[in-house]
C-alpha cells in the first residue's frame, strides 16, 4: 500500500540541503526467532536512526500469512510505504497491521529514478517463488543495459528505480531457487549496493564485490540466555542498538549471508577485489557512534580534525565546527592545535527537505534560517570553522557572512575532507561537476569567493590516515579514480 504525504513538498522543490552530498538510503531487515518479539516494529524504531540517510520516503515489508492457505509454509509479503520521514508515514494502526515475525525496512533518498511514490521502497513482488521484497543501497552502473534486456523479453516495470531491475531478475530466475536465483542476479548487476531481501521464509543481505556501500550484521536478544532472539541486517550498526541489539560483524564485500530460523548460512559470490569502502561514510554520511569495517566513525573524524590541524594550522581564539558532523573534527583541531573550542553556530533540527526554497537566492536566505551564530562567542575573535566538505559553496559562503557580521574578527575555512572534484555514480546524489565548486576555482580561487581569510582542506593521505583501517576507500569524488568502470569515466588502475 503506497501512503502519500501531502506535506512533503521535496520532489516540487530543491532543498535547503542542497549544498551537502547525500546518501541514497538506509536498508533494515529483522528476522525474529523470539515469538514475543515484532519485526516490524523494530524495524519501525530501527528506520529512525537511519533517517539521516534518507528523508523523501519510508517503506515497511513484512511477512504474513497467506489468506486462506491452510499451509503453514506459505505466506504473502504485506507493504506500507509512503513519502516522508518515518514518523509522518507510520502509526500504531498501520503496524499492527504488519505484525510479523520478519520485515525488512527503508528510507530513501533518490540518487537513481525521481522522488516519488512508485520509486519509494521496499518493492515487492509476487511470482512462482513466492512473495519476496527488495531494499536496496547503492547504484546499478548497468541498470539502463538490464532494463532494455527485460524488456525486450516482455517485462513491465512500474518504476524509474534501478531497484525493480534486481527484483525482476530475481524473479526471472524463479525456477532455479532462492540461492541460485540470488546469486546469478548479484553476478549479473554491476555497481555498488547493500542489498537486503526478505522471503517467506528467510532474510537475505548482499554487499557488493568491493564494498562500497556498508551493510552489518547484529544479534537481537533473546532474553533468557539461550539462542538469539533474532538477527539484523542493516547499513549501520546504530540501527542494531536501536532496536536492543549487539553488533556481530560487517558483511564483507562479495558476500552474501541467508538468515533461516536461528541460523546464518555465508558464503562468498565474487572473486576477491579491490576493497573500497565509500570515504564519504566517515567524513559526513553515517552516524557518529557507528562502526563501518571496524573503524569509528566518531574517531575518525576527531582524527580528520587533528590531522587537518596539524596540516593546515593557523592562529586563532576559537575553533568552531559545522553542526553536526564538522564538530567532533573540530574537537579534533582544538586538541591538535591548542586553540580553544566553543559552539558557535547552533542548527535549526526543525529545518529540512521540505523546505521550501526554489531560487538559488532564497537557497542562501535559507542557510540563515537553518545556521544561527551566538554572537557572544565569537566577537572580535579569530575564528577557525570546520566543515566536513565543500560542494557547491553556497553554505560555507553564507556562514563566513553571519560569523563576520556577528562581530568576529577574522574566519578561516579548514575542511576535513579533500576537495570534491568529481561526480559519484555509487548511491550519492552529486551535482554535475561544473556545479562543483572546487572543481571550478582553486583553494586560493575559492577562498576570496568564500570571503573567508584563509582555506584549507585535508589531503588525500591525510583523510586515510584518519581512517585508520586495514582496508583501501573509495576516492572518486576527490581524486576522479573509481574502483570499478563507470559511464563516461576512465577505470582507474587497481
Amino acid at each position: 500500500m503506497l501512503l502519500p504525504s501531502p506535506n512533503n513538498l521535496s520532489g516540487l522543490f530543491p532543498e535547503i540541503d542542497c549544498d551537502k552530498l547525500h546518501e541514497a538510503c538506509g536498508v533494515l531487515g529483522i528476522y525474529c526467532t523470539d515469538p514475543q518479539k515484532d519485526a516490524a516494529s523494530l524495524v519501525y524504531y530501527g528506520l529512525f536512526s537511519l533517517q539521516h540517510r534518507g528523508q523523501e520516503s519510508a517503506g515497511i515489508a513484512a511477512v504474513q500469512p497467506s489468506p486462506g492457505s491452510g499451509g503453514k509454509n506459505e505466506h504473502t509479503i504485506e507493504c506500507r510505504r509512503g513519502m516522508g520521514l518515518v514518523g509522518d508515514v507510520f502509526n500504531g494502526e498501520i503496524l499492527s497491521q504488519l505484525k510479523s515475525s520478519a520485515a525488512l525496512g527503508h528510507v530513501r533518498y533518490s540518487t537513481a529514478g525521481s522522488s516519488s511514490i512508485e520509486n519509494a521502497q521496499p518493492f515487492v513482488s509476487h511470482f512462482k517463488l513466492g512473495s519476496i521484497a527488495v531494499a536496496h543501497n547503492g547504484t546499478l552502473t548497468n541498470a539502463d543495459v538490464v532494463r532494455e534486456l527485460l524488456e525486450d523479453a516482455g517485462v513491465g516495470f512500474t518504476s524509474s528505480s534501478d531497484r525493480e531491475v534486481i527484483i525482476h531478475l530475481i524473479a526471472k530466475n524463479d525456477k532455479k531457487g532462492l540461492e541460485k536465483a540470488l546469486t546469478d542476479t548479484i553476478k549479473f548487476i554491476k555497481g555498488s549496493y547493500a542489498l537486503v531481501v526478505l522471503t517467506g521464509d528467510a532474510l537475505v543481505g548482499a554487499r557488493d564485490p568491493n564494498g562500497i556501500r556498508p551493510l552489518c550484521l547484529g544479534k537481537i536478544d533473546s532474553g533468557n540466555g539461550e539462542k538469539s532472539g533474532g538477527w539484523v541486517l542493516t547499513s549501520e550498526s546504530c540501527a542494531i542498538d536501536a532496536v536492543g541489539g549487539s553488533f556481530v560483524r560487517d558483511i564483507e564485500p562479495g558476500e552474501l549471508v541467508i538468515i533461516r530460523e536461528n541460523e546464518v548460512f555465508s558464503f562468498t559470490f565474487s572473486e576477491k577485489t579491490r576493497r573500497a569502502v565509500c570515504a564519504f561514510e566517515y567524513v559526513y554520511f553515517a552516524r557518529p557512534d557507528s562502526v563501518i569495517d571496524s573503524v569509528d566513525v566518531y574517531g575518525s573524524r576527531v582524527r580528520a580534525g587533528g590531522i587537518l590541524g596539524r596540516e593546515s594550522a593557523v592562529k586563532a581564539d576559537l575553533v568552531i565546527g559545522v553542526p553536526d558532523s564538522g564538530i567532533p573534527a573540530a574537537i579534533g583541531y582544538g586538541r591538535a592545535t591548542a586553540t580553544p573550542f566553543g559552539l558557535g553556530i547552533v542548527k535549526s533540527k526543525y529545518v529540512g527537505r521540505t523546505f521550501i526554497a526554489p531560487s538559488q537566492i532564497m537557497r542562501e536566505r535559507a542557510v540563515s534560517v537553518k545556521y544561527n551564530v551566538i554572537e557572544s562567542e565569537v566577537r572580535g575573535k579569530r575564528v577557525v570553522i570546520i566543515d566536513d566538505s565543500i560542494v557547491r559553496g553556497t553554505t560555507s559562503r553564507r556562514l563566513v557572512l553571519i560569523l563576520k557580521t556577528a562581530g568576529a574578527r577574522e574566519v578561516h575555512i579548514r575542511v576535513c575532507s579533500p576537495p570534491v572534484r568529481f561526480p559519484c555514480y555509487f548511491g550519492i546524489d552529486t551535482p554535475h561537476r561544473k556545479d562543483l565548486i572546487s572543481n571550478m576555482n582553486n583553494a586560493s580561487e575559492l577562498c576570496m569567493s568564500l570571503g573567508a581569510d584563509s582555506l584549507a582542506f585535508i589531503s588525500v593521505e591525510g583523510l586515510l590516515e584518519s581512517l585508520d583501517g586495514d582496508g583501501t576507500y573509495c576516492l572518486g569524488c576527490f581524486t576522479g579514480e573509481y574502483p570499478i568502470p563507470v559511464p563516461g569515466e576512465k577505470p582507474s588502475t587497481p
